[in-house]
């Protein structure tokens, strides 16, 4: 299984298909899609409507992660389910966040 997540210099993209309007916030480990590319699976109460549900995943992610909130942002997919969000900071440290957050 690949990682949700490929490294850049000044942190990482984090593949998530996101869930909205769900019972809780959530994330529920890594799911492998049919093309083979990993993604991590999220799912948050708001509505997908204004960006709710997106700013809802950012600060999600952004908690888990242990980074500021404006260091998370979607930087593409914004209105599909897959997206990917942009993870500013140190690459390597990210990473290993990322694989504990996911048992990995």
């Amino acid at each position: 299984m690949s990682a949700p997540f490929r490294l850049r210099g000044d942190g990482i993209d984090l593949y998530v298909r996101l869930t909205p309007k769900a019972a809780l916030d959530r994330i529920e480990g890594v799911e492998t899609a049919a093309d083979g590319r990993s993604h991590l699976k999220a799912r948050v109460r708001a509505v997908p409507e204004n960006g709710l549900a997106n700013a809802a995943l950012e600060r999600m992610v952004a908690k888990a992660l242990g980074v500021p909130g404006s260091a998370v942002s979607v930087v593409a997919g914004g209105t599909a389910r897959l997206k990917t969000l942009r993870v500013l900071g140190d690459a390597a440290a990210l990473a290993k966040s990322v694989g504990a957050l996911i048992g990995g």
